[in-house]
């Protein structure tokens, strides 16, 4: 049985990620024992990971702020403020920013999605190595560790 929990936002674990976005990890697998993830994005025009797909959880993403091209299998489409997309696990999918700025709600069932972003990603309170970045290779290694698939660059 899962306890409630509360974190204020400089409780929550912000970690540096994909072309200097943050992610945020709201919810985690020790929060909710093991059922969903939540974390928030916070990033600039152009991030874009590479296109990808999950083998153990779905995801829910809603577009608090800006605007996107999404890509679920071989649909395109574009998500507006506030819009939200389901994609459910081992569908490929990836998206493209397409406002200045975007901020991104991500709800994954079930947890653990969180590990990755932990695995490549630098928390925040630390400091910032020279010439830090996620390199294709840790992101990869990540990615398999946390059952994604990686099936194509970012589009």
């Amino acid at each position: 049985m899962s306890m409630a929990y509360l974190a204020q936002p400089q409780q929550q674990q912000k970690l540096e990620w994909l072309d200097g976005g943050v992610f945020a990890v709201l919810l985690d697998s020790a929060a909710t024992d093991g059922q969903l993830t939540v974390g928030r994005f916070t990033v600039a025009k152009g991030e874009a990971p590479p296109y990808h797909l999950h083998t153990r959880e779905d995801e829910v993403f809603m577009l608090l702020k800006g605007s996107a091209l999404i890509w679920s299998d071989d649909q395109e489409m574009e998500l507006s403020e506030g819009g939200i997309v389901f994609l459910p696990k081992n569908v490929p999918h990836g998206y493209r920013i397409t406002s200045d700025t975007a901020d991104l709600l991500m709800i994954c069932t079930p947890a653990g999605i969180e590990g990755m972003f932990r695995h490549a990603g630098r928390d925040l309170t630390t400091p910032r190595p020279d010439g830090f970045q996620i390199s294709p290779d840790l992101l990869a290694e990540a990615a398999d560790t946390y059952g994604q698939i990686i099936v194509g660059p970012p589009r």
